[in-house]
């Protein structure tokens, strides 16, 4: 394990080398300052109206629900961007046949790396999702159920995309690589539209639609279970639209299969990459 953790270093310091790092760092403090001023002047207007206590919590619940799927859909395509080379484009490069002349193993170069690249995005969601929670807490003194859970299900959905990725890596070209990734996403975006749409006009097909797309790829409804839990006043929720609304929590079931995806991922990423000839 000592050569699969020097590899997460490498893979680190590599996004640091490349500047990656510190333009997602100094974007993600940009959009919490941004986050920061447009909630406080909001703050300010509903102060002075005379809506009761419940209604301005669902407003403040709204605007930190909007900055947390913002930061859910930042961090998808960070992941994304940051990963979708990883092993793909060290082949095409030729990089990858200069390490694995080391006594290194190729599973212990997949690990290193996903351990890495998780880390990292880990570490940007936790800041990010964190800091608009800090943010509202200060200035409205709104405070989410079950943080720590809730958050580990929004990692949770950035791991899957990453496994898929680093599998998709050993096997597909870069950019084929970048179009499927954003693609799984786009679909299992779509389908809980669908699912949510068929639950509140209780439209069997189309919430069966949902559930497909799920097991596709359960990220999107990772993001309601954590919705669930961060604001449980938005579930079954029908005037609220979109990704802000959660129609019916997810089940134990799908949260397990959900935490098997990555791991099933990474495995295949592992298998694959050790058969293939480079």
């Amino acid at each position: 394990m000592n050569i699969v953790w020097i590899i997460t270093q490498l893979t680190i310091r590599e996004t640091q080398r490349r500047r990656i790092l510190w333009v997602g760092l100094l974007m993600g403090l940009g959009f919490l300052l941004l986050f920061g001023l447009g909630f406080h002047y909001i703050y300010l207007d509903i102060s002075e109206t005379n809506l009761r206590q419940s209604e301005t919590d669902i407003i403040i619940g709204l605007l930190l629900t909007a900055g947390l799927y913002a930061v859910n859909f930042l961090a998808a395509i960070m992941v994304v961007l940051i990963s979708v080379t990883t092993i793909s484009g060290e082949i095409d490069t030729h990089t990858i046949e200069t390490i694995l002349t080391k006594p290194i193993y190729r599973w212990q170069v997949v690990l290193g790396k996903w351990l890495g690249y998780a880390i990292m995005s880990s570490l940007y969601v936790i800041l990010l999702a964190g800091g608009l929670m800090l943010i509202v807490y200060l200035r409205a003194g709104l405070a989410l159920h079950n943080i720590p859970f809730g958050l580990g299900l929004m990692i949770l959905q950035v791991l899957i995309i990453l496994s898929v990725t680093i599998a998709g890596g050993t096997r597909l070209s870069t950019l084929a690589n970048g179009v499927m990734a954003f693609m799984l996403f786009g679909i299992a975006f779509l389908g809980g539209m669908v699912e949510q749409i068929g639950s509140l006009l209780t439209n069997e097909t189309a919430v069966n639609i949902g559930i497909v797309s799920s097991l596709i790829i359960p990220t999107d409804i990772m993001w309601k279970y954590a919705l669930a839990l961060f604001q449980p006043q938005f579930l079954n929720t029908p005037f609220l639209a979109g990704p802000f609304a959660v129609t019916s929590q997810p089940s134990r079931a799908m949260l397990i299969y959900a935490m098997l995806y990555p791991i099933a991922f990474l495995a295949f990423a592992v298998y694959s990459f050790t058969r293939r000839d480079l």
